[in-house]
C-alpha cells in the first residue's frame, strides 16, 4: 500500500485538530505534488510528532488539513549530533542532504581554527534548513533534522548536554566504530574538523573538557566524506547495540 505523502509543519500551525498549512510546504503540495481536496497527508511537526490527515480544502495562501490522529515518533536510537565544519558552496548542500538522510538528529555548522568558511550568512543557512526538510520527506525519515546556528569550536565544547558521548574525529585515534560500541551511549555528538582536521591547540582544548578522539581509518578524507562515513559507522554501531539489548 502505497505511503501517503509526508509534509513538514510547525508545531504551532496545529489546533483543534487542524493544522494549517502555508509557505513552501503548501506549494509544494498544491502546485509541485499537486495533491487535492479529499487526499491523504502525513504532517511531522519540529517536535518529531506524526499526524495522519486529509486535505480539507485550499484557501489564499493556505491549506487546511484535517489531522485524525497524533503519534510521537519513537527514537530506536540515541540522539545523534553531528558538528561539521563549515565547507563551500555545494559541497555543504550535499553533506547537509546526505546527513539529514542518514539519521543525524541535529547538525551544527562549526566554525574552526582551520576552516575557510567562517560565518555562512542567513540565506545559506536557511538554504540548509530546507534541504534538511526535504531530506526528511524524502528518505520517509520520522522527524527532520534540525539545523542549529553556527558555533565556534570553543563555544561548542563548553555546551555539551550531560549523558552524551562526546568525540572529536581524528586519523590517528582508536577506530570510531570500537568507540561507541564499547561506551553504548544515549546520546552521541560527533565533531569533524574542515581540511587539514582540527588544530592541536583544538584537539588538546576537546580533550581538556572530555572529550574522546575517534578515527575512521588511514585514509585521508574530504570533511564531507569524513563526517558522512561517521553517520553511517555511528548508526551500524548503534543499531548492534540496540539489537544485542533486544536479544
Amino acid at each position: 500500500m502505497k505511503r501517503p505523502a509526508q509534509f513538514m509543519i510547525e508545531r504551532g500551525a496545529i489546533r483543534d485538530g487542524v493544522a494549517i498549512m502555508t509557505g513552501a510546504e503548501l506549494h509544494h503540495m498544491r502546485d509541485v505534488v499537486r495533491m487535492r481536496p479529499g487526499a491523504p497527508v502525513t504532517l511531522i511537526d519540529d517536535a518529531g510528532v506524526t499526524y495522519e490527515g486529509t486535505i480539507g480544502r485550499f484557501e489564499t495562501g493556505r491549506a487546511i488539513i484535517e489531522l485524525a490522529r497524533a503519534s510521537r515518533a519513537a527514537r530506536a536510537m540515541p540522539l545523534i549530533t553531528l558538528a561539521a565544519a563549515i565547507v563551500k558552496g555545494a559541497r555543504m548542500d550535499y553533506l547537509v542532504e546526505k546527513a539529514a538522510e542518514l539519521g543525524a538528529n541535529v547538525l551544527i555548522p562549526l566554525i574552526a581554527e582551520r576552516g575557510v568558511v567562517r560565518e555562512p550568512g542567513a540565506a545559506r543557512l536557511d538554504r540548509w534548513r530546507r534541504l534538511a526538510a526535504a531530506a526528511a520527506k524524502q528518505s520517509l525519515a520520522p522527524f527532520a533534522m534540525r539545523v542549529g546556528d553556527p558555533i565556534a569550536f570553543a563555544d561548542l565544547i563548553r555546551n555539551v548536554p550531560d549523558g552524551t558521548l562526546c568525540l572529536v574525529l581524528d586519523e590517528s585515534a582508536p577506530p570510531l566504530g570500537v568507540s561507541i560500541r564499547e561506551a553504548a551511549p544515549d546520546a552521541l555528538l560527533m565533531m569533524c574538523g574542515p581540511e587539514g582536521g582540527f588544530s592541536a591547540n583544538e584537539l588538546a582544548d576537546a580533550r581538556a573538557a572530555g572529550f574522546a578522539t575517534a578515527g575512521l581509518g588511514s585514509r585521508r578524507l574530504r570533511c564531507e566524506t569524513a563526517a558522512l562515513a561517521s553517520l553511517s559507522v555511528a548508526a551500524a554501531a548503534l543499531d548492534e547495540i540496540s539489537q544485542a539489548a533486544e536479544g
